[in-house]
């Protein structure tokens, strides 16, 4: 006979509110109460709940509140799941929102066994995601003090000439720039050291990532993912600080349901309707992927960098991207002008729209992924659990 209790906690920074439900289709539902947000506090709960060997399962939403509590209740010898806001079901008549409610209704849903729990990182896994989600960010710093100093200079009819901004060419332009007035002068130079801060930023957090890497548990998966075109460390160590454990997905339809990049579709009788990518998921992996998508345009060769990145992998995890020849059609020059000038046709896209990897099995980029973490991963053994 099942006789665990179903316990369902809304958490915010300040208090907890716990409600529970019952074993059986019929069990009670209550509320228990409002607790504050502190270890010593939630222990003395989670025993009371327990009186009488009664088994806990408890089950929380995953919010800014990161994972603490679940870490706290499993090491208090419970059962914790953190679940999926997105994935909740939700009544769409139901327009009475409160922590009572939130926290009976994860309590009852968690009875019918319909939440979807995420994944959960160890220490060590979410401190180097969390290094990684800052050089992230300090990528956007950049780009918006960039954007503040170009935009600047616009407005006042200072425009370069030159090919391309943000070259050397381009920082020996900007010493030449004078303002006649010294309150314009000030910002133009103000907005520089906003540049030259970001970008100094985001390379010390770059290099404390690859001083980092070597003692994580998952270096050799990131340094099997570099193995592939468009893939070097960034691209490499944010997808498997993000994504984690690739076991988890059984086939390449399921890493890129989860990452959003599979079509959306609204169909119903004989009308089908299918539309972009549905966005769904991490929006930081899916962008480092679909920027290294880019060096597909392509043609398909190992450069001098790939070549060293593979020699210094060791065995042979890239054995699913070797690339004699070219992996897909490769976009010929004429049309990526004509797609630079918005005017492309769909004869300049891929084939099938997918990323392929190497010519013996002409494989999906997303098996790829899962098969050199699972080939690493079964190298490593234990150490990266």
């Amino acid at each position: 006979m099942d006789d665990i209790t179903y316990v369902g906690l809304d958490v915010h920074k300040a208090t907890v509110c716990v409600a529970v439900a019952e074993s059986g289709r019929g069990g009670e539902v209550r509320q228990v109460g409002v607790f504050q947000n502190r270890p010593e506090i939630l222990c003395k709960m989670a025993a009371k709940l327990g009186r009488g060997g009664r088994r806990l399962s408890f089950s929380y939403e995953a919010g800014p509140c990161g994972y603490g509590l679940h870490r706290l209740l499993t090491a208090c010898g419970h059962s914790c799941v953190v679940v999926a806001p997105s994935l909740i079901p939700m009544k769409s008549g139901d327009r009475v929102k409160t922590d009572r409610r939130d926290a009976m209704m994860l309590a009852k849903l968690h009875r019918a066994g319909e939440l979807t729990a995420i994944w959960i990182p160890d220490a060590t896994h979410e401190a180097i995601r969390d290094l990684v989600r800052a050089r992230a960010t300090a990528g956007r710093v950049l780009s918006k003090a960039r954007q503040h100093l170009q935009g600047f200079l616009l407005r006042h009819d200072r425009i370069y000439r030159g090919a391309r901004a943000w070259t050397q060419a381009y920082w020996r332009w900007l010493t030449t720039v004078r303002f006649e007035h010294p309150a314009q002068q000030i910002v133009l130079q103000d907005y520089i050291h906003a540049v030259e801060d970001a970008e100094a930023r985001r390379d010390r957090l770059t290099r404390q990532i690859e001083e980092m890497l070597p003692s994580w548990s998952m270096a050799p998966v990131v340094a099997a993912l570099q193995a592939m075109r468009g893939v070097a460390l960034v691209v490499a160590v944010t997808v498997v600080a993000e994504v984690g454990d690739f076991r988890r997905f059984a086939n390449a339809r399921q890493l890129m349901a989860y990452l959003g990049l599979v079509p959306s579709e609204h169909s119903s009788g004989s009308t089908i309707r299918r539309s972009g990518i549905t966005k769904a998921g991490n929006t930081l992996v899916r962008r480092v992927l679909i920027e290294g998508a880019w060096t597909y345009r392509m043609t398909a060769r190992v450069s001098r960098k790939l070549h060293d990145r593979r020699a210094a992998i060791p065995g042979d995890p890239g054995h699913c991207v070797e690339s004699a020849g070219p992996p897909m059609r490769a976009i010929s020059a004429p049309s990526r002008v004509r797609q630079a000038e918005g005017r492309g046709h769909h004869c300049d896209r891929p084939r099938n729209g997918r990323l392929h990897l190497g010519n013996r099995l002409h494989r999906p980029a997303s098996s790829c992924l899962i098969q050199l973490s699972n080939e690493t991963d079964g190298r490593t053994g234990s150490r990266a659990q």
